[in-house]
């Protein structure tokens, strides 16, 4: 069932409705943003001055494309710049936005002042004029829609095609909330409203109108991993990709236009960290989407309905069905705690779905998992660095490693997905077994090229292998010095021929600027996002499951 795919898959109960009220209004009242104490984030060390001394020279220079990136008619983050051929000013303009863009962006603020590249004052003029504009976007139930013209703030069909003017709800971008987008846009409110008090009222007056509920599947489960019941076999108590303005999931065949977020190790976890802090989706969403691609579930009347994922990278795998206990409802639920292994090797991890970096690592940039998830995504995350550095150098032969999603190593403006995937290794597809195993490295396989890195999968490592991650960044400008420019590292470069993409986007550039801030000033970002109210929800769910990874 191979149309399965689609509840990754990709780039609450309504009952509580008064409940969900009474709880926004507690943790969303101006002047409680700093009520809770925050939990222990584990100190980051172990790197040298001189190392520091490097990685601060780098946080300068990525600081000052935002000097150019940011569209003074509106204060919104650009997308992207190039600069054609090395250019030392950019050559063309991404004048579009998107929820996670301007998310991200809030965070690259936040940083420069923590790194003190701007004062206080500065900090706060940037961000409370950003989210000034963001007040004045048309927004739905508080959210913001896929993408945005940076000149004038109008609603965009898709980069290119022009502004919104349709006022009939219709299944393209002039309707259509992302959930993880506005995951990541969330997660710019919440490190603000912490890093900068002073601003808390702007952000608790944006955060209101939002409910992360919309983007749970709340219909009717089942203890297999699909309920037969729903139209389409669906993975009930998981999240939507998203949300169409007017058209909601369960009216008429409007399903048919939805995907579910299965994979949750993947940045759409984001949400569910955001949405369950808010009280907006029950505990149901973490322990209902997979962290690997399951088996049928151990029930006998599951096995004609469950999917037969046995096409994905690694199949059969090892694992075993674990009970967890729900610390909200006391309700249980069986989860696959399984694994891949590394071809040849004891290593044993998690896979993302297309093994693309920021995939895995991207939401501890913000959420602590490392600190607070020791035997569970925290691990996983140390454990997808190394699955990278080694399928890099190892398999594939390159000086340089960090695979994830980027531009493309030329000047033509592309956007491609790039991950470990794990090429190299035997693949059969479905029906794989094990005489004939699977032997990938990502849930989907072919899915994404292996030949471009880019330098923000090697800041993102920065938490999880600071000595290898280091040494990664160093390996990059001394292989390719063309890849380092007078706004620090360029987007992407081919390890084979040299060729680098000279072009900046702002999440990749926001992406490195958080990670220097965590590691150079002991990890503020997790530290902002766990002084929040929202932050007990990770907390929780990281700290109670162990993965099957052994330690």
């Amino acid at each position: 069932m191979r149309s399965a795919r689609r509840s990754r898959i990709r780039r609450p109960g309504w009952a509580l409705a008064l409940m969900v009220a009474a709880v926004m209004v507690a943790l969303l009242a101006p002047g409680t943003a700093r009520a809770v104490s925050a939990p222990s984030v584990s100190p980051y060390g172990g790197l040298s001055t001189a190392q520091r001394a490097s990685l601060m020279a780098v946080a300068r220079d990525t600081w000052k494309f935002y000097g150019a990136d940011v569209d003074a008619a509106t204060s919104l983050p650009m997308d992207n710049l190039t600069f054609a051929g090395g250019s030392a000013t950019p050559t063309s303009y991404g004048r579009y936005t998107s929820p996670a863009n301007i998310g991200v962006y809030l965070w690259a603020v936040v940083s420069a002042r923590d790194l003190g590249l701007i004062s206080e004052a500065q900090a706060r003029a940037r961000l409370s004029a950003t989210l000034t504009e963001v007040s004045q976007l048309k927004r739905f139930d508080g959210f913001l829609y896929q993408w945005y013209d940076t000149t004038n703030g109008a609603v965009l069909t898709n980069p290119g095609q022009g502004d919104c003017t349709e006022t009939t709800p219709a299944f393209d971008n002039c309707f259509f909330v992302s959930n993880v987008d506005n995951g990541w846009y969330a997660s710019g409110l919440i490190v603000v409203r912490q890093a900068v008090p002073s601003l808390a009222g702007q952000v608790n007056r944006l955060m209101a109108p939002m409910n992360f509920g919309i983007f749970y599947d709340n219909r009717a489960e089942t203890h297999c991993n699909v309920n037969p019941a729903i139209t389409g076999n669906q993975p009930t108590g998981q999240m939507y990709g998203g949300y169409y303005a007017g058209l909601p999931p369960t009216a008429g065949d409007n399903w048919t236009h939805y995907y579910h977020n299965g994979a949750l190790y993947s940045d759409p976890r984001i949400s569910a960290y955001i949405g369950m802090g808010l009280r907006q989706m029950p505990g149901n969403v973490w322990w209902r989407s997979w962290r690997e691609l399951p088996p049928p579930a151990p029930f006998a009347d599951c096995q004609p309905t469950d999917p037969d994922f046995s096409w994905q990278g690694q199949w059969p795998m090892a694992g075993s069905w674990q009970t967890y206990t729900d610390p909200q409802s006391r309700q249980q639920f069986g989860v696959w705690e399984g694994h891949y292994t590394y071809p040849g090797s004891s290593l044993t991890f998690i896979p993302t779905y297309s093994g693309g970096m920021f995939e895995g690592l991207m939401p501890n940039e913000i959420v602590p998992e490392t600190s607070w998830g020791t035997r569970s995504f925290g691990l996983a995350d140390a454990r997808t660095a190394q699955v990278q550095v080694k399928y890099a150098t190892q398999q594939l032969g390159y000086p340089v490693w960090g695979m994830s999603p980027s531009s493309t190593a030329d000047d033509s403006g592309d956007y491609s997905a790039y991950g470990a995937e794990g090429l190299k290794f035997p693949y059969y597809g479905v029906g794989a077994n094990a005489s004939h195993p699977n032997e990938g490295l990502s849930q989907d396989h072919g899915g994404a090229a292996e030949t471009v890195v880019t330098p923000h999968a090697s800041f993102l490592a920065l938490d999880v292998a600071p000595q290898q991650a280091v040494a990664n960044i160093t390996a990059l400008r001394a292989h390719f010095p063309g890849v380092y420019g007078a706004d620090g590292f360029f987007d992407a470069v081919n390890p084979v021929t040299g060729a680098v993409g000279h072009r900046d986007l702002v999440l990749d550039q926001s992406m490195i600027m958080a990670s220097l801030d965590n590691a150079l000033r002991d990890r503020a970002l997790q530290r902002d996002f766990a002084h929040d109210p929202v932050s007990w929800a990770a907390r929780t769910y990281l700290s109670m499951e162990t993965m099957s990874l052994g330690g």
